[in-house]
Parts: structure tokens; sequence; C-alpha cells
């Protein structure tokens, strides 16, 4: 794909926002001069990068050029190859760069998650896969520099999870997470398996964008609202108050409950939030079921009805069976490594978007 073009559009509009921001009422609406000294900033870094994103092509094309032409194992050619390795890597960066800036990424990437993890089939071993994931995506999440907050769990026995609900807060949680939306498929043999066969089993992870009151409007009629006894670990608070809150929205029978296991205000403010999430990814997943059928195979459209990943245990392999990548790193992989895959997804979604973008 050629990036001059839109390379060049940057660099006219910088102009016009800049001679704008220039006159002497760029002020006279607060609102407007703000949305032009982002857009400024926003512009200004994307030139910047179209202009590296030149200079590094043509440096590739001039030691391409030297590599070719001087003989084989040469000081000359080796430095030529040497450079390209160099050059090469960063080509790619800028190009995810310039391609964010050609196809703006949807709004709600900047937010926070609400990250829900259930077992589904397998029994016990289902359920300790899922507590499994949720150590992965808290170890990612650590690593990133992202808080992870328990809202509400349900244990198993042999210490699973029969699900959990994660409230994940930092920069971009849901542009990296968003692709985790799932059937997750676990492959190994399982703790309570005394004869060593591999089993199957399946959780099942839904990652929404953390939804503002503007996002959803919820009339206190449409709301069912209970108090019961917190339960889990917590101290003497536990099963004495009425701390958990329970919410159902009565138009479309979601339920939400949420225990911080001492404060009922808390509860309730959280609970009203992962409803608000569901809502706002009830109706952004309608809203893609209405886009042409070619966009209905698109990695983030919020399908689950078919695995996306394998993690297979004995061969030490994890397959991301939507971008056709297979690691054989699961240990690490399981332990928080996760960019290796998240990276191509986040590509695979860029690359998605351009596809209806012209210059």
């Amino acid at each position: 794909m050629d990036l001059q073009p839109f390379i060049e559009r940057f660099r006219r509009r910088f102009d016009e926002v800049e001679a704008l921001l220039s006159s002497p009422d760029a002020f006279a609406n607060p609102a407007k001069g703000q949305e032009l000294t982002r857009e400024h900033s926003r512009l200004r870094e994307l030139v910047a990068d179209g202009e590296a994103w030149s200079a590094t092509r043509r440096e590739i094309a001039d030691n391409r050029a030297l590599a070719t032409s001087e003989p084989p194992g040469s000081e000359l050619a080796a430095m030529a190859s040497d450079e390209l390795q160099r050059l090469e890597p960063e080509l790619q960066r800028l190009t995810l760069r310039l391609f964010d800036g050609i196809a703006p990424p949807s709004p709600t990437d900047s937010r926070n998650s609400v990250v829900e993890i259930r077992a589904a089939a397998g029994g016990a071993e289902a359920a300790l896969f899922a507590a499994d994931l949720c150590r992965m995506y808290s170890r990612y999440a650590e690593a990133r520099g992202w808080k992870v907050e328990t809202l509400d769990a349900s244990s198993s026995d042999l210490g699973g999870l029969k699900e959990v609900v994660l409230l994940v807060t930092g920069q971009d949680v849901f542009k990296r997470l968003k692709h985790e939306s799932g059937v997750h498929r676990v492959q190994r043999v399982p703790a309570t398996e005394a004869q060593g066969r591999i089993h199957t089993s399946t959780a099942t992870v839904a990652v929404l964008p953390e939804a503002q009151e503007v996002d959803v409007d919820l009339r206190p009629d449409d709301l069912d609202i209970s108090v019961c006894r917190a339960s889990g670990h917590g101290g003497q608070g536990v099963n004495t108050t009425d701390s958990a809150v329970r919410i159902v929205h009565k138009p479309t029978g979601l339920e939400v409950r949420c225990q911080d296991e001492r404060s009922q205000h808390k509860n309730k403010a959280k609970a009203m939030m992962v409803l608000r999430s569901r809502l706002l990814e009830r109706r952004m997943a309608e809203e893609a079921e209405k886009m042409a059928s070619e966009r209905r195979g698109q990695v983030g459209t919020g399908e689950r009805s078919e695995k996306i990943r394998t993690y297979n245990f004995p061969q030490n392999r994890v397959t991301d069976h939507r971008v056709d990548i297979t690691l054989y790193n699961l240990a690490a992989f399981v332990e928080g490594d996760l960019d290796p895959i998240l990276d191509a997804l986040v590509a695979n979604d860029v690359q998605q978007r351009l596809a209806s973008v012209k210059a």
C-alpha cells in the first residue's frame, strides 16, 4: 500500500489547522479551540512519522542496491545487510503508526475494560482453566502497568473459577484486550485424571469497553436492584452484612452481581458500570450484525460461537485460529507474555479498517 498520498494529506491538513490556530479568534469557541489543538498535536506526530517513513524507505532502497551491487561477502555488502536488518523493523513500526492515523481506531479503544471469564465445557477442568486465564490476564496487565480489580467471582472445587469479572484500568486496555473475546480451548492432562489421558475443555472470555453514563441511559423503572450477603474471603465482614448487590435489567434480562465484601454503595456503582458495559457491548454487536456480510468474520465483532485459540500443554503450543499463528512457548504465554499474538491481532484489525479507506 502506497502511503505517500496519505502523508501528503496529513501535511496539507496540518498546515490548515496551524493557520486556523494562529488566527486571533481561534479560541473564541473554547471547545472548538481545544479540538483544533488536539488535532494539531496528532497531525504533527503523523507528519513527523511520515517524513521518517519516507526517509527510511529511501535508506532501505539504497542499502538493497548496495548489497546487490557489491561482491557477496565484501565489507560494504555486509554493512548494507546489517543496515537492512535495522531499518526494516523500523519501517514496519512507522507503517503501523501511520495506519492508525489513516484509519483511526474506535473511540472505545482507549477505555478501560470489563473482562468476564466463565468456565464452559469440561466441568472441574474448565473451571481450573478459567482460573489460569484469569491469572494470565492479571500477569499481562501487571507487566503493562495496568490495574486489575476483581468485581465478582464464583469459585469451584480444586481452586478453579466458575466465573470471574475483572475491571482492568490503564492505557489502551480495550485496544489490546478486545480481541480476547471468544471461546478458549485447552488440551492437557487434568489434575484429576488418574490414567494420564488428555482432555479438552473450554472457557469463554468477554471483553467489554467500560461504558460511561452518556453511552447508555438506564431508567430506574427498568432496574430490579436487590442486596444480599457477600461471600468469599475478606475477614469478619463477610457473610455478616448485606453488601453484595444484584441488578437485573428488566428489558433485556441481563443480570449483574458485584461484591466488594464491605461497601454496598461501591458495589452498586460498580454493578451499574458493568451493566452499562454489557448493554454497550450488546449495542455494538447489534450494529456489527447490520454491516455487510464480509465484515462478519472480522476480528473483534463479538462473535463467540467458535474457538479463537487453543492451548495445547503436551506440545507446549498455543495457536490463534483467527490470524493462523502458532507459538511453541505456551509456558511463557500463560505467564502473561501475550504480545506476540496480540500484536498480530491488532495489526489485523488495522488492515481490516484500512480496507475501506481511500487516499
